[in-house]
């Protein structure tokens, strides 16, 4: 746009260039406040318009409160034992610990009898690989 076309180059001579008394465009009290004051009143169209998701839960998770280990259940078995007979004794081994599960846990059913080498098990999971024909140590 052309200077001379513009609205300040009409407005020159003027004392408050069109914003009525001297103190309605001059200071801080113009400004609504510092920061995100205001956006619960006085500014909640510019929340609404730019800032949408400013206020509400955005789903902090405590460091604290991180899971270290990695279960299983012996359901999952199955999956895991397909072609793991060593040598002669014709019953697969499972080695939790070198797989990195920390933990065995009973939900599920057991299918056949499995050597499983783990460093934790629940008593359900004993009882139910047990009742099986396998064995369970801690390794």
């Amino acid at each position: 746009m052309p200077t001379r076309l513009r609205k300040i180059r009409k407005q020159r001579g003027s004392r408050f260039h069109g914003w009525g008394q001297v103190g309605q465009h001059r200071g801080r009290g113009s400004r609504g406040g510092t920061g995100k004051a205001g956006l619960l009143k006085h500014k909640w169209t510019w929340t609404v318009k730019y800032d949408p998701d400013h206020f509400g839960v955005k789903g902090f998770t405590p460091p604290t409160q991180k899971k270290k280990g990695q279960w299983i259940n012996i359901g999952q078995l199955e999956d895991i034992a397909a072609g793991r007979t060593e040598g002669k004794a014709k019953v697969p081994v499972i080695n939790l610990v070198e797989m990195g599960y920390g933990k065995l846990l009973g939900q599920g059913q057991v299918k056949g009898a499995y050597k499983i080498i783990v460093g934790k098990f629940s008593e359900k999971a004993k009882r139910k690989i047990e009742e099986a024909g396998g064995s369970i140590e801690s390794g």
